[in-house]
């Protein structure tokens, strides 16, 4: 039995980045000046020339390793984390825009309440002891 791990499919990674930018591989083929059919190609090539690589990666406006690494549970972890479009995320009456977490604010602001009342308690001090 063998514990050799896979490698990664490179051509099916740039197929999904592709897609998830919503690029058809007409428009990845002309901006690499090749033909739709080179693309597909390497596509369905595991493993691409490293200057290859590099132009694609230029195109999609990603990085080498982000092509090599490619994973779609980081993809979407990623896109959960970050994603801005509060309207897409809209699911009846349960909108998850939150860019903070709600319970640090809570905290931050019972410590500023908190804080305010000392300076109170102190300021009082001072006029009490003043007179």
């Amino acid at each position: 039995m063998s514990t050799a791990i896979k490698p990664k499919h490179i051509g099916r990674n740039i197929s999904r980045i592709r897609e998830l930018k919503d690029m058809k591989q007409d428009a990845l083929a002309y901006a690499l000046g090749v033909s739709q059919q080179t693309i597909s190609a390497i596509e369905n090539s595991e493993t691409i020339d490293e200057q290859r690589l590099i132009e694609i990666a230029k195109v999609l406006e990603v990085s080498v390793e982000a092509i090599k690494n490619f994973s779609e549970e980081a993809v979407f972890n990623i896109i959960g984390n970050t994603f801005q479009d509060h309207s897409a995320i809209t699911s009846g009456d349960y909108n998850c825009n939150c860019t903070f977490n709600p319970l640090d604010k809570v905290v931050e602001l019972y410590e500023r309440l908190v804080q305010v009342e000392k300076d109170k308690v102190e300021y009082l001090e001072k006029l009490l002891n003043g007179k």
